[in-house]
């Protein structure tokens, strides 16, 4: 079945970039407009859809990206952890990004605590949003936001406006785990959003650091 990548785009603003309802658009040959959009992107039918996405049980229908799309290319280690961190944890994602930096890409997730942390300290970084592609969230975050815009990668499969619902953050986390070449893991409790992309990363066999 052949897709246009015109109507993937037109299915993800209508549906706010849910999957499975995209997934039924396009299965269902719903009707599309071609439209212009402000936002680049690239969709499972481009020849610039990343291999890492492709390992997926469930790959993006379309990413949304502000800054450098050649970091996809290069490999990336995830550094992630809890949001309300201890101050050694912080402490031990200075180092250990310190260390990693100059090898690998930083891959996290754009939320405040370990994610914001590790982005701060790379050189090199991509976060995976959980919201639109234009909504910065955490607001305290607005200035890392700007600057990787400028010399890093922000990705999204959620188009512009789309506001940061707490299921989009689970969901988010299976993109971060493909773009991981290995996982390091700061700080976590058991039941937490981090646990859910290390046991992404455990099945898309990527080896994980404690």
């Amino acid at each position: 079945m052949k897709i246009e990548r015109e109507a993937i785009l037109w299915y993800a603003i209508q549906y706010d970039g849910d999957w499975k309802k995209i997934g039924n658009a396009i299965k269902a040959h719903e009707d599309y407009s071609i439209i212009s959009y402000p936002y680049t992107y690239f969709t499972i039918v481009d020849d610039m859809y990343p291999d890492a996405f492709k390992r997926l049980r469930y790959p993006p229908w379309i990413i949304f990206y502000q800054g450098d799309i050649d970091l996809l290319k290069r490999k990336g280690i995830g550094i992630v952890g809890a949001r309300n961190c201890s101050l050694e944890a912080l402490q031990n994602t200075d180092t250990i990004v310190q260390r990693l930096k100059s090898k690998y890409v930083i891959v996290s997730g754009l939320a405040k605590g370990i994610d914001a942390r590790a982005h701060l300290n790379a050189d090199k970084t991509i976060g995976v949003l959980g919201c639109g592609i234009n909504v910065i969230y955490p607001k305290e975050n607005a200035y890392l936001y700007e600057r990787m815009k400028k010399s890093g990668l922000i990705l999204s499969e959620y188009p512009m406006h789309v506001k940061p619902l707490a299921y989009h953050f689970p969901w988010r986390n299976r993109l971060i785990a493909a773009l991981s070449d290995n996982l390091v893991v700061i700080e976590a409790t058991y039941k937490s959003g981090t646990m859910i992309t290390v046991n992404e990363c455990l099945e898309l066999s990527v080896p994980i650091y404690w």
